[in-house]
């Protein structure tokens, strides 16, 4: 039990977007499920999606009494946080493919690669919280998970830089909806949020202007 609590309390959540070779995309296994087919059978995804987009314009979040600055999460919050976790294919087929595109990113984070990691926290979902239902559902792929080729890329990115592309207030609020998540879900304070906003932008736009396929994943560690 002692070791349970234990790894609970270390898991770190990483989101990576990498850009991949053309060739080796077609190479690759079919892409994960887009659609909430590749979520948990017994999870009513359609219903939560609905749910969602009815609290999409509140806060799921109040400031902490305990650490001034940081947020704690309320119930609706843990609620999102399952929707999440159940869009998440964790099959091993689901694995082994993020392995096989792993194999494939650049070695180091440059242009042609962006890595989140946050402790207890999925850097995705932080963004997906931030951004609401409706914007997420616009990105590549189903929850953070994704792979296109070069076509696909060129096709989508319009609908990434409308989503990803935040300035004023509407980017100051996306700010404070990450740190509140990574502060009220997760242990991770001084995230890089504007970071997260950019830096997947950044790894598709290299991609399409250099013929490269591009692929994300969310994992556990």
């Amino acid at each position: 039990m002692e070791e349970q609590k234990e790894a609970e309390l270390s898991v770190t959540g990483v989101w990576i977007v990498g850009a991949v070779p053309e060739q080796e995309v077609r190479n690759l296994p079919s892409a994960w499920g887009q659609s909430s087919a590749s979520a948990t059978v017994h999870f009513d995804v359609p219903g939560e999606l609905a749910w969602w987009r009815s609290k999409a314009q509140s806060s799921m979040f109040t400031p902490s009494t305990s650490s001034p600055g940081d947020w704690s999460a309320d119930d609706d919050a843990f609620r999102l946080s399952a929707l999440f976790d159940a869009c998440h294919d964790d099959s091993d087929h689901a694995e082994e493919l993020r392995d096989a595109v792993m194999d494939q990113f650049p070695p180091d984070v440059e242009e042609g690669l962006f890595v989140a990691t946050a402790r207890k926290a999925d850097p995705f979902s932080a963004l997906a919280y931030a951004l609401g239902p409706d914007a997420t559902l616009r990105l590549p792929g189903w929850f953070g998970d994704f792979l296109l080729d070069a076509e696909q890329v060129r096709a989508q990115l319009p609908a990434v830089e409308e989503t990803l592309v935040l300035t004023g207030t509407p980017r100051r609020d996306a700010i404070e909806r990450i740190h509140a998540w990574m502060t009220g879900l997760g242990d991770d304070p001084d995230h890089n949020a504007d970071e997260l906003l950019d830096g997947p932008l950044r790894v598709l736009r290299h991609a399409a202007s250099t013929g490269h396929g591009a692929a994300g994943q969310v994992r556990w560690y």
